[in-house]
């Protein structure tokens, strides 16, 4: 009697939600399944876009996976998880985004059924970390370098590497085209203006009368004689010929100015044979002076010739409604600018996003040098593999290792099903294929709905990326199952969003108390 009337222990705040057990790890694992529902379409050179249309009126349509993760804005917990290891997928290798959301969907959703049933889930993340190892050993063991070979054949399986990241873009149509421009676009030749220019990077003075100058920093001058004043403005003009003289006489052709360069100082450059510009971004202004090895100035007094830089051309070309400057021929300049058209909008964003993709494919190559067969090569031989290795384990680790096996088939049966093909029927003849065991690089023929050699196909992609891929969705789906409760305090929530209100209306003001005083 004594121990029912003892009172009852409150530890949370009144109103706080909470949600635990084998519920919550399932509620959880849904949620992160919804969400690579919404990508798994986008997956392959079939994929479909995803058109997304926010509160501000901004439309976007991609199929890349970061980006669509980054604009879905999605608020539940455990599958913001996902967001998050596309953003690091995105930013560690630049391509596979989708691929790493969709590994980390299916891994949760073959581990469901074992949850239902009671299975702890420590069991399963422990088998899911032996399987993540074993499998990226595997890969490793596959993969081919690209060290020893020559310059031609390296640069021939780095435009491979490439030209598979773009065939999932919208620049699939014209990969080869496009990708033989962006290389040749330094080597282009143009009418010879000048064999040697000399670049002064920036003279870092924007060219303004000495009384302007003393205006804005509160100065002012008071004159006894009128007949003074003169003098003063021969004196301004003076400072400003100086300034001109000296970067003329610095042997430089080209001045690019930060800020801005007014119409005396830029008819005194025409005059004598020398282009200027002016409100050169910084970014522009490095670029241009690490290209020609040149060196940005604070002022023209001593400018040498060490800190001048040079380019066998110089060339202002008209693209469209633009003028671009074009420096060619730069001795320290290894890169080229890449000027995207199109038309429209929301084409170009989508080109400069799949260009990113495959430069960062590009530059991963280089620094990893070892590449595998995509195309779901990779992933069925892995599965087998680890389909193999299960039947040596003894207990229920043998299944969880399936089940894991299985979910690497995702790749293959998603490619197949975005291009319309039997899923089913590819992966029957890739399991057939590569259990003989002379089918290790053989994935899945978009072109014919049937299966051929990646390898052969020049289908190739990074094993950086590969690996990566698998063990961030392998760390994403043992953290979500090893989540078993959720707290959510509603009050918080209402004061954040009393504070966001607050300093909404605070702002408000502000530009109200400022429009106020423009009147």
């Amino acid at each position: 009697m004594a121990a029912m009337l003892q009172p009852q222990i409150i530890l949370l705040k009144e109103g706080t939600d909470t949600a635990q057990g084998k519920a919550q790890v399932v509620s959880n694992i849904n949620a992160c399944t919804a969400v690579a529902d919404a990508v798994r379409s986008t997956l392959g050179p079939r994929g479909m876009d995803k058109l997304i249309h926010d509160d501000k009126g901004n439309t976007t349509i991609s199929n890349d996976g970061a980006t669509i993760m980054k604009l879905l804005d999605i608020v539940h917990p455990a599958a913001k998880i996902l967001v998050d290891i596309a953003k690091s997928q995105d930013s560690e290798v630049g391509d596979g985004t989708t691929t790493v959301v969709l590994f980390a969907g299916e891994f949760l959703k073959e581990a469901k059924p074992f949850i239902e049933d009671g299975v702890h889930p420590q069991n399963l993340i422990r088998s899911y970390r032996t399987a993540s190892y074993l499998a990226i050993n595997k890969i490793k063991e596959l993969s081919v370098s690209i060290e020893g070979k020559s310059l031609d054949e390296k640069k021939n399986l780095l435009a491979k590497c490439a030209a598979t990241t773009l065939s999932s873009s919208s620049l699939a149509a014209g990969k080869e085209c496009r990708w033989s421009r962006f290389e040749q676009a330094p080597m282009n030749t143009w009418n010879e203006m000048e064999t040697f220019l000399r670049v002064q990077v920036d003279i870092g003075y924007q060219l303004k009368s000495i009384n302007n100058d003393c205006s804005r920093n509160g100065l002012a001058f008071w004159l006894s004689d009128p007949s003074q004043y003169q003098s003063i403005v021969d004196a301004e003009w003076n400072i400003i010929y100086d300034k001109l003289d000296k970067c003329v006489k610095s042997g430089a052709k080209i001045v690019l100015s930060r800020l801005a360069i007014g119409d005396l100082a830029t008819q005194y450059f025409a005059d004598r044979d020398i282009f200027c510009a002016g409100r050169v971004t910084e970014e522009d202004l490095h670029r241009v002076a690490a290209a020609t090895g040149g060196a940005v100035q604070t002022s023209v007094n001593n400018v040498i010739d060490e800190v001048l830089g040079s380019c066998e051309l110089f060339e202002e070309k008209q693209v469209g409604n633009e003028r671009f400057n074009i420096f060619s021929g730069c001795p320290s300049g290894q890169t080229a600018t890449i000027v995207l058209r199109g038309g429209a909008d929301q084409f170009i964003d989508e080109a400069e996003r799949s260009l990113h993709d495959a430069i960062m494919i590009v530059r991963r190559a280089v620094k990893n040098s070892t590449v595998v067969a995509g195309g779901g090569a990779i992933d069925m031989e892995i599965s087998r593999y680890l389909r193999q290795h299960a039947r040596t384990i003894a207990g229920k680790s043998q299944l969880f290792i399936n089940s894991y096996a299985k979910a690497l088939e995702v790749i293959p049966r998603q490619l197949c099903d975005n291009a319309g093909f039997d899923a089913t029927d590819v992966l029957n003849k890739l399991r057939q294929k590569h259990a003989s065991g002379e089918g290790a690089n053989y994935g899945v023929d978009i072109n014919t709905g049937g299966i051929a050699d990646s390898f052969n196909n020049f289908v190739w992609e990074p094993s950086i990326v590969k690996i990566n891929a698998i063990n961030a969705a392998t760390e994403a789906a043992c953290l979500i199952l090893s989540v078993d409760e959720t707290v959510k305090n509603p009050k918080s929530e209402s004061a954040q969003g009393e504070a966001a209100a607050s300093a909404m209306a605070g702002r408000g003001r502000g530009r109200g108390g400022r429009g106020m005083r423009r009147r």
